[in-house]
């Protein structure tokens, strides 16, 4: 755990990951608890909903029933609620906070408060009244638990949120109901309203937490802790408690500037990545190509340090430059030995030549969108190239594709005089199932079914544009995912043993696997935990002494230059062939069901990304490239996802 640094003005602790930040929180509740209940007293909790405190209420579960931790003499209160919004639906936050912690722990239906969604509209003023007053009469809430928006929001305190507001009916921000699209299938569904504690209220709290992980919630971080007070950034508010602090793991801290830019917080251990880092900041900073860099540069932004610690600022130009310089391959796979050079310094495992390259694919179309164009070139130079496709994907298909998909299997069968019977129960069945579709509501097997073969069939479309055999993708659906809900399953031992098969399988010389772990439904995150344990259980076996396990970024971010180790460029023509495959998931084309916070079309996305990487190699004073997709050699790390 990092402490805060003298640049914050609120106090923050950053952890590795989620899990353990996760932990330390709930610890910290269930002592308050036990305190109170020591004394006698109730202990009052704020709490709150969405995916970040799902692994304090997974704790505060496990406390409850492995080490006795009692919930009978706890009160409380929830932030806020979707207005109108029944007990019952999917997106309810009775129904989430029920399922998550209520329903497995001893506490009395008395002591639960949340924001009632179901009241008449006239009513709900004299509610949040009685509201304000229910915590008055339970003494105040001792810890008040905080998730944070992107536009700042805590709570549902949208920006121009006062210092001194109060439980209260509010109008959505698009940017909240953008990001809650996914919830409710579709930003059309989600409800324009909602009642919200007011920042005044949560700042009466005794304590404040607020927690905030992955690299989404970064920008956003840094404003809140680091920038100035202001209703546009509710969060912000926090500086003027006397007790409040921020929990992130090491992805929601990168934007703060002891991450972004220690050295300008105080004497740092220089490494090798950190040294990298400054001297790419530096030349950005500037302007300037790294090689352009001088001492009076060094000293006059703040790396006096570096230099003192290192030498002279050519001899770091040049030992950053040619770390830069060697990243950059367009052999992904290695060489063949004829096309090898003498002197050639060999990586990236060159040596067994064509090689078998093993990718993951979280979704059925990550492998084209981030890595569509090394996936390419390794076709191209001769390797054996499978594909895995973790989950179906069924969930991001528009009902209407569904439908239009039956459609044309009926016909199909009614020319060629296929079980027509059949057929029409099922054309029946989906028009019947979709018609009637509540938003939210969890697809029939049928549909699901349905929509699991589109996208099956545009994984198969876009590989063949690369060129792989269909023999040589492996679709394995694994069980966490089939839920047909956003909110999954956790990872199973059933979902790392089909990962471990695939494995012994292949026996690939090379793993690629997506480390973006900003994907809004965490799917990608427990793909690449189910990839790195399985990875632990064949790391023994002869085969996998030789395997490298490369990390890809591109759907949702990509790799900041310092930690980049492999940098694939790519011609023009291969971004255009790396487009073209992408365009075949033609259900994800034009508009996405689940498009994240970003509103450009996944391929723009890569693109842009891609671009900016070798504009940015070439401002550093690289050679110039179209694109470049960036990669990062996995080292053993399971801290990275758990």
């Amino acid at each position: 755990m990092h402490q805060a640094s003298s640049v914050e003005k609120i106090p923050t602790r950053i952890y590795r990951h989620a899990g353990e930040a996760s932990k330390a929180v709930a610890a910290e509740i269930a002592a308050l608890i036990r305190q109170r209940a020591q004394q006698g007293k109730p202990c009052v909790l704020g709490l709150a909903t969405g995916s970040t405190p799902t692994g304090v209420y997974a704790e505060l579960v496990r406390l409850h029933r492995d080490e006795g931790l009692s919930f009978k003499h706890v009160v409380t209160f929830n932030l806020d609620e979707y207005f109108p919004m029944q007990p019952d639906e999917l997106q309810s936050y009775v129904r989430f906070m029920h399922e998550h912690l209520f329903d497995h722990v001893d506490i009395e239906a008395a002591n639960v408060h949340i924001p009632d969604g179901t009241l008449p509209e006239a009513d709900v003023e004299e509610a949040c009244r009685k509201y304000e007053a229910a915590i008055r009469d339970a003494g105040g809430i001792d810890v008040q638990l905080l998730g944070v928006g992107r536009t700042g929001h805590i709570g549902f305190n949208e920006p121009g949120s006062g210092r001194d507001s109060r439980t209260r009916m509010i109008t959505l921000d698009k940017v909240t109901r953008k990001d809650a699209a996914s919830d409710f299938f579709g930003e059309d569904n989600v409800p324009r309203r909602a009642i919200t504690m007011g920042v005044g209220t949560i700042l009466e709290a005794k304590k404040v937490i607020m927690m905030a992980f992955g690299e989404g919630k970064a920008s956003i971080v840094a404003r809140a802790v680091e920038g100035e007070v202001s209703p546009i950034v509710a969060a912000s508010f926090l500086q003027t408690h006397p007790n409040a602090e921020v929990v992130l793991d090491d992805a929601a801290a990168e934007a703060l500037t002891q991450r972004a830019s220690p050295w300008l917080c105080g004497s740092v251990a220089w490494n090798e990545q950190l040294i990298r880092k400054a001297v790419i900041w530096l030349a950005q900073r500037l302007k300037k190509p790294i090689l352009k860099l001088t001492e009076e540069d060094y000293n006059e932004e703040g790396l006096q340090d570096l230099l003192a610690s290192q030498g002279t600022a050519y001899n770091i130009n040049i030992e950053v430059f040619r770390t830069l310089q060697q990243t950059i391959t367009g052999w992904p796979g290695g060489k063949p030995e004829h096309a090898r050079r003498a002197g050639d310094v060999p990586r990236f495992g060159a040596g067994t030549f064509p090689k078998r390259a093993l990718i993951f694919s979280p979704h059925p179309d990550d492998d084209v969108i981030s890595m569509g164009g090394t996936l390419i070139r390794l076709v191209d130079q001769g390797h054996q190239v499978h594909v895995a496709y973790q989950t179906s994907g069924n969930i991001a298909v528009f009902d209407d594709d569904a439908i239009a998909f039956t459609d044309f299997v009926s016909e199909f069968n009614r020319h060629f005089k296929i079980d027509v019977e059949r057929t029409a129960q099922l054309e029946a069945h989906v028009d019947e199932f979709v018609r009637r579709k509540q938003p939210g509501q969890v697809d029939s097997p049928e549909v699901q079914s349905i929509k699991g073969m589109i996208r099956r069939c545009e994984a198969r479309a876009a590989t063949r544009t690369c060129n792989i055999p269909e023999s040589q993708l492996h679709f394995l659906d694994m069980p966490f995912y089939e839920t047909g809900r956003v909110r999954k399953k956790p990872l199973s031992d059933e979902d790392v043993r089909l990962t471990v098969e695939l494995l012994r399988k292949v026996r690939p010389h090379q793993i690629y696997a997506a480390g973006d772990l900003s994907d809004p439904h965490g799917t990608h995150r427990t793909c690449l935990r189910a990839v790195f344990l399985a990875c632990k259980q064949v790391e023994h076996e002869d085969w996998y002494k030789d395997c490298v396990v490369w990390l890809y970024r591109g759907a949702w971010q990509e790799w900041p230059a310092h930690q980049i180790e492999m940098a694939v460029p790519l011609s023009p023509q291969e971004l255009l062939r790396k487009r073209a495959a992408i365009f075949k998931h033609e259900s994800q084309k034009d508009k996405a069901l689940f498009p994240g916070p970003d509103p450009r079309e996944f391929w723009q996305r890569a693109e842009q990304r891609n671009r900016y990487t070798a504009e940015l190699y070439d401002k550093l004073g690289l050679a110039e490239y179209e694109a470049i997709e960036g990669f990062v050699r996995w080292k053993g790390d399971m801290d990275a996802v758990l």
